[in-house]
């Protein structure tokens, strides 16, 4: 029996970019890069997490994501888990001065699609965006190959696949507001609430509300302090 060839790689054109990043003069460098020896036709910057999660509200979306994991409101890799669960499916590049191994397999398994370090050449900017523009795997991606996750990083990926809904949820929750006052907050039903509720308990694997408070909680904090998060996927999202 013939055995059923790989599919191969889908491309995706990548003519707009977002870069968050605070250092200015960085973000001048690497939008003459991206619109030089890479080719994106228009290039965007923006300082803060805050100021990109608006951005991603607004149509057209970029095609991709620049992203620098110490801003000025948020650290650590909260800001890659949080940015991925706004950004849908579009590529997040994740272009950092930290380059240890274990926060780059803590981007990774957040669900960038490259991690490049700020010193690298422009000949590693423009590879990285050509591997993802031809929907290929990144080489920075072989940091997962035969590498065993430790409880943390699970732990993670578990909170990472929350959609950005779920993850608003789970905000409320720990917040102390009742399925019937989230449904008020975020105008949605209170069955769409309880939904979401037993899906957040699911991919957390825990039992109770409470227990999906204080897991979020534990993992939120590693993340901050050690630098370390995830990717939702919003086409199990509920009216959103």
């Amino acid at each position: 029996m013939q055995q059923a060839q790989p599919c191969p790689p889908t491309p995706r054109p990548l003519n707009t970019a977002l870069i968050v990043d605070d250092h200015p003069l960085f973000c001048d460098a690497l939008s003459m890069t991206l619109t030089g020896p890479v080719g994106i036709a228009r290039v965007e910057a923006v300082g803060s997490l805050a100021e990109a999660l608006d951005r991603m509200t607004c149509e057209p979306v970029p095609d991709v994501i620049v992203l620098d994991l110490h801003l000025p409101d948020v650290n650590g890799l909260e800001g890659v888990v949080r940015m991925r669960q706004a950004a849908a499916d579009r590529p997040i590049i994740v272009v950092s001065s930290m380059d240890e191994r274990r926060v780059v397999r803590g981007a990774l398994l957040a669900g960038v699609s490259a991690y490049v370090p700020k010193h690298a050449p422009r000949e590693a900017f423009r590879e990285a965006f050509d591997a993802i523009a031809r929907g290929e795997v990144h080489a920075s991606r072989l940091a997962l190959d035969n590498a065993t996750p430790s409880l943390e990083e699970e732990a993670l990926a578990r909170l990472a696949s929350l959609t950005r809904q779920q993850a608003r949820i789970l905000q409320l929750i720990s917040a102390g507001l009742l399925n019937k006052q989230i449904a008020h907050e975020l105008s949605i039903a209170e069955t769409t609430v309880k939904a979401h509720v037993t899906a957040i308990m699911r991919k957390l694997r825990v039992q109770t509300r409470t227990q999906a408070v204080l897991f979020a909680q534990d993992i939120s904090f590693n993340a901050m302090t050690t630098g370390s998060e995830i990717t939702g996927n919003d086409s199990e999202e509920l009216n959103r």
